[in-house]
């Protein structure tokens, strides 16, 4: 059951006192203490309008008695299937106030997935967004053998179905005596049934409780400075327990917020000015890849003002002062590069959080260097989701953070990272022998992630134990490491590396198109079709000096010897990418399967660039 401490090699604890608490508690808290404060912004076609927390509240006391009516009791499962959007969160308070267990669903997700989850769940009720999701769940229920009530969020729904609007009048009678039963929930109970999107194998429903929930929003608010001053965008999945989080601390500290979608961000950073933001990964290294994009002189100045920000944000780390030279260049590449990037993302942000995956290094010290602090965590769905996060008080480019209150680590002598504290789930859904695999009797939860501890605190992760490849040879290499390094390199858009098993390591990678095809263009080379640019020698011939640049100070025997080059990205939509950007790799290894084969196989010794067929 769990992994033995005997089996541990280091630890560190923040032994803060949590105090126990409900979902519930935290929202009545929010709304009776600034009532006509903006809670959230509303797009609308004459302009965004504020839903203040009177309204939010009124509309979830609606909402809960409308859930009643439909037979909705405490520990009944209702589902949400939408793209953010506000009716996600009040559908959300409404399920937490009514003592439901809401089970948020990915809106990416195929109509065979939405009906497993269903079913698995037994959830009685879903809200939807929208026709698509309608005609997905209407698909995904048809084969269950019992009735599943629907509700739309947009308007012009089908007669089956509950438009929004007439749901929540079924419940205009109710009154504020909702409050005492919603007030019944109790900090063990479950809030929320969260399907993992799953990078392998079949979704597992995590149970986290109110206090799971509770306590992590309140670690979260002694280490992380948000306030009513503060706005902020809601964009990453809200199926994602990442943000939803964050939206529960936004909306318990009275800071305004405005949904969005993943692919609308980088306007709306500008239109809106957010102070505050949590992303993944890959939202940074857009930005950066676009940055370093420019060519000519503009992309001259560009490189020299990111080798000086790299070099700034070493002092700024270490909050020393920068030698007067280097803090003369600095202050030129302020005004001509980097205060730009500082208005291309609202011209206000404080900080940024990233979490969900590794971010490069390198990328986020580019980012320091412009005056851009991105405070990296790290947690997972089972931890409802922050174990530790750095501050702008203790911070440290390379790691995650430190625990946050109430939280203990300790690193197995395998690497594993061992995880104990309230926020820690109840159990995996119907499947307590995976759930003791993974909780101990002392209540210590086996990550699956490698990470080293300094002694003070600090966790660095090196990669997913099932990610790590081990060569033909017995040697262990971290991917995700390599791949952080190729990231950086302005001619490469995503890479992943493969070779379990082989004798030697390789890449597939997606080159950063527009720049490839500028300088190709500028080369005399075709550039498209992309098979076309990608054949020509001489593009070939940069990719592998750029990308074996990347690679020098690599082990012989971690380093990548041949290089697939790939005319497809990774997205969501062709399902290499789980819903919050991280690569499903075993998706990456069948599909291009053939081209794995052909980087071992006997006749390839003297080929280094290899190209899927046209």
């Amino acid at each position: 059951m769990g992994r033995p401490l005997s089996d541990t090699i280091d630890y560190y604890a923040n032994k803060a006192a949590v105090p126990s608490g409900t979902l519930v508690e935290l929202f009545f808290d929010a709304v009776d203490r600034r009532p006509e404060r903006a809670a959230y912004s509303v797009p609308a076609p004459s302009g965004a309008r504020p839903l203040t927390y009177a309204q939010v509240r009124n509309r979830v006391r609606r909402g809960t008695a409308a859930l009643a009516q439909h037979g909705i009791r405490r520990g009944s499962r209702v589902a949400i299937l939408s793209e953010n959007r506000v009716e996600w969160a009040l559908a959300d308070w409404m399920c937490l106030c009514a003592g439901a267990i809401d089970v948020p669903i990915y809106s990416t997700l195929p109509s065979a997935q939405v009906s497993y989850i269903l079913r698995d769940s037994g959830a009685s009720l879903v809200f939807v967004s929208n026709a698509q999701q309608l005609a997905k769940v209407r698909e995904a229920v048809a084969d269950l053998d019992r009735r599943v009530d629907i509700v739309v969020f947009d308007p012009g729904a089908d007669a089956e179905a509950i438009a929004w609007e007439d749901f929540l009048a079924r419940g205009k009678g109710a009154t504020e005596t909702f409050q005492s039963g919603a007030r019944e929930a109790a900090p063990g109970d479950v809030a929320t049934l969260i399907y993992t999107s799953g990078t392998t194998g079949t979704p597992k429903g995590v149970m986290l409780t109110h206090n799971n929930l509770a306590s992590n929003i309140w670690a979260g608010s002694q280490v992380l400075g948000v306030g009513e001053d503060d706005t902020s965008l809601s964009f990453l999945p809200l199926c994602h327990v990442f943000q939803r989080m964050a939206d529960y601390l936004l909306f318990a500290s009275g800071c305004t917020v405005t949904h969005g979608t993943i692919d609308g961000v980088a306007d709306d950073m500008k239109r809106l000015r957010p102070t505050v933001l949590v992303s993944v990964p890959r939202l940074y290294e857009k930005v950066h890849q676009k940055v370093l994009d420019a060519d000519g002189i503009k992309g001259r100045l560009v490189s020299w003002a990111a080798d000086v920000g790299r070099r700034a944000a070493g002092f700024r780390q270490k909050r020393q002062e920068m030698p007067t030279l280097l803090r003369w260049r600095h202050a030129v590449a302020d005004r001509l590069v980097f205060s730009k990037i500082r208005q291309g993302v609202g011209g206000r942000l404080r900080y940024f959080v990233s979490g969900g995956a590794a971010l490069a290094p390198e990328i986020n010290r580019f980012f320091l260097g412009a005056g851009l602090t991105i405070l990296e965590g790290y947690g997972l769905s089972e931890t409802s989701p922050v174990a530790t996060v750095n501050t702008l008080e203790h911070f440290r480019i390379g790691t995650v953070g430190r625990p946050v209150p109430g939280t203990e680590i300790r690193i197995a002598k395998d690497g594993e990272i061992l995880i104990r504290g309230p926020q820690v789930m109840k159990g995996y859904y119907g499947l307590e022998k995976k759930t003791r695999e993974v909780i101990s009797q002392e209540g210590w939860f086996s990550s699956g992630d490698i990470g080293e501890l300094s002694p003070d605190g600090y966790l660095t992760i090196t990669d997913r134990k099932k990610d790590l490849i081990k060569t033909s040879g017995g040697k262990y290499v971290a991917p995700q490491a390599i791949e952080n390094l190729l990231k950086k390199n302005p001619h490469v858009d995503q890479a992943v590396v493969v070779g379990d098993g082989r004798k030697f390591c390789s890449v597939l990678v997606v080159p950063a198109f527009d720049r490839l095809a500028r300088w190709a263009g500028q080369a005399g080379a075709s550039t498209v079709p992309a098979q076309d640019l990608l054949s020509d020698p001489r593009c070939q011939e940069l990719l592998a000096k750029e990308i074996f640049g990347e690679l020098r100070d690599l082990a012989p025997f971690e380093t990548p010897k041949k290089i697939g080059l790939l005319t497809e990205p990774f997205t969501i939509e062709n399902g290499a990418l789980t819903p919050t950007q991280k690569v499903k790799r075993s998706v990456v290894a069948q599909r291009y399967a053939n081209m794995i084969d052909a980087f071992y196989s006997p006749g390839s010794a003297e080929r280094t660039i290899f190209l899927p067929p046209p």
